[in-house]
């Protein structure tokens, strides 16, 4: 039913229709007068957002998330008196916070009853080391930072690297996925991956600006490389054949025999030693050790998964040789793991060496992605160690390491990762794979063009294994393909022989990342080494120039000359 208004309800509509046009009027006038007329208090504000735009649209440019890194630096107070060193801390420090965020959320995730198979589990519990590693390197970036582009340029090369593994860790989370039937696991965290991949990315470029000219917010201008070049900092090598950042004292260990080395502790399979498993002993090891921690390995075949932690700093494995100290397990993504976590032996802890050792993962060709060794750890070194599998057989993921008289076996990527990563003279045997596969001896995984990321292979044996030899005519050999967008590769003044197919290099899907990669072939020899019939990509290149071939050696790319001299392995540092 329908009900009239009161004789008071209408007197007040009377009322508020005689107003109603004047209210307007009145606003309209008000409205014109500030947009015609505005006052010297209205115009401040809007001043002053424009200036900090302007601001930050100087300080974005060159960046691949340019909106983000807008909005992101317009949320900082007095944007325009802040130097560029403080933004970049203060963008590293949010992202900081979206690590702390997405942790809780996988944390969530893992508890919850819809994480139910094996696989998901440890995906899960891979992602959660993965941003707590994360965390840790961009707080060691945020702390060489030091407010001011002078200690921007003298910690450059290390707050790069910390950043490039800071920005491959979340893509390594979400590849721990890929064979997932809950697909809705990864769906729910990748958002907040990609936005802390991108804070990442950003602040790399911004912290190019300062390296290269100290500007302050807005200033200045990223390197025009396009992400092609390799940094310098690739890894130089000295005289006596080990990289600088070894210490005299490492490389005296490395080049010491076993019987001349003092050991902290001895791994032995007969009970003579201090433990009788090698997890044992690195339990046992020292956390953060501000010296070398030697473990002397025994020979002997150890059937176990090795990992050590991010807090076993300095720690050394010491094995009788290559086929007599061996390390030896099977995990592999069929049963049940992730690429990531299949490693017989995983490397976190920073600044680990490792000599005469064999390290294997024996689950098989059938087995698909196998990891023998997985390094994650920055300033590693491995010296006449040798790593057998078959597909995905080193995984150099992440930082800066180097590899030098080792012996590498494997089929399918069995050299891979987004590590700064040298092997020099070692010997890269592939193996017979299975039917229908070809062998690929690399698959480098740089995400962004600003990581200073890529595989260096130098003065190395690219050959078939004995295995291969009777029957290499039936498979095809490749020296890489493109895994990731900015996949990055040098094969420098190596031994390829004729088992590498003429083409040399392989796609990965059609036209995936051909125009972006960047694969450089400098002063090979061997039958498989003629360069008249290789791949016409955009990015693949014959160097020509011993200048660009030399920003690829030790000392520039992974800064070998100031760390590898302290861990006895010897290397080169030029070409």
């Amino acid at each position: 039913m329908e009900t009239r208004p009161s004789k008071h309800g209408r007197r007040r509509r009377r009322i508020l229709l005689a107003v109603l046009p004047i209210s307007l009027l009145a606003a309209f006038l008000l409205l014109i007068h500030h947009h015609h007329f505005p006052s010297r208090q209205a115009q401040l504000p809007h001043l002053h957002f424009h200036k900090h735009l302007a601001v930050a649209n100087s300080a974005c440019d060159g960046t691949l998330y340019p909106d983000l890194c807008v909005s992101t630096l317009l949320s900082f107070p007095d944007l325009t008196s802040k130097p560029l060193p403080t933004v970049i801390a203060a963008t590293l420090n949010l992202t900081g916070k979206e690590i702390r965020a997405s942790s809780a959320n996988c944390t969530r995730l893992q508890k919850s009853a819809r994480v139910k198979s094996h696989l998901d589990q440890v995906a899960v519990a891979d992602c959660l080391e993965l941003l707590d590693d994360s965390f840790s390197e961009i707080e060691s970036a945020v702390a060489d930072l030091g407010g001011n582009a002078t200690s921007i340029s003298k910690n450059y090369n290390e707050m790069r690297t910390l950043l490039s593994a800071a920005i491959t860790n979340q893509y390594t989370c979400l590849d721990g996925f890929a064979y997932s039937k809950a697909k809705y696991l990864r769906d729910e965290i990748k958002t907040n991956l990609y936005n802390i991949s991108r804070h990442v990315s950003n602040s790399l470029v911004l912290l190019k600006k300062v390296a290269g000219n100290g500007s302050s917010c807005g200033g200045g201008g990223a390197e025009e490389d396009g992400g092609r070049r390799f940094p310098s900092g690739f890894g130089e090598v000295g005289g006596d054949g080990f990289p600088s950042w070894l210490s005299r004292k490492d490389r005296r260990l490395l080049q010491a025999p076993v019987n001349g080395t003092r050991f902290d502790l001895v791994v032995a399979k007969d009970g003579t030693g201090n433990f009788t498993t090698i997890t044992e002993a690195v339990a046992a090891a020292p956390n953060s050790s501000n010296t070398r921690f030697v473990i002397y390995i025994k020979s002997g075949a150890y059937f176990e998964n090795v990992e050590v932690e991010k807090k076993k700093i300095n720690l050394m494995f010491l094995g009788d040789g290559i086929g007599k100290t061996v390390v030896k397990a099977n995990r592999n993504v069929v049963d049940g793991w992730t690429t990531f976590r299949s490693a017989t032996v995983a490397i976190v802890g920073n600044g680990f060496i490792a000599k005469g050792i064999t390290i294997e993962n024996s689950a098989g060709p059938s087995k698909h992605q196998a990891v023998a060794l997985r390094c994650s750890a920055d300033l590693a070194a491995f010296h006449q160690c040798s790593f057998v599998g078959y597909q995905d057989t080193l995984y150099v993921h992440s930082l800066r390491q180097f590899y030098r008289d080792c012996d590498v076996y494997g089929t399918v990527d069995f050299v891979f990762g987004n590590a700064a990563a040298v092997l020099q003279n070692c010997n890269l045997y592939a193996r017979k794979p299975n039917p229908n596969q070809r062998n690929i001896f690399t698959a480098q995984g740089r995400e962004d063009p600003n990581q200073n990321t890529g595989i260096s292979i130098h003065n190395c044996k690219l050959a078939a294994a004995a295995d291969l030899i009777p029957v290499k005519a039936q498979f095809r050999t490749y020296l890489g393909r493109p895994w990731k967008l900015y996949s990055r590769t040098v094969i420098m003044g190596s031994n390829i022989e004729d088992v590498v197919d003429p083409a040399g290099w392989l796609e990965w899907n059609g036209t995936f990342a051909l125009d972006t990669l960047y694969y450089g072939e400098y002063r090979n020899v061997g039958g498989g080494s003629n360069t008249t019939r290789r791949v016409t990509w955009p990015g693949y290149r014959v160097i020509n120039s011993s200048v660009e071939a030399g920003q690829f050696a030790v000392g520039p790319f992974i800064q070998g000359n100031e760390w590898l001299n302290s861990t006895g392995v010897p290397f080169s540092s030029g070409l």
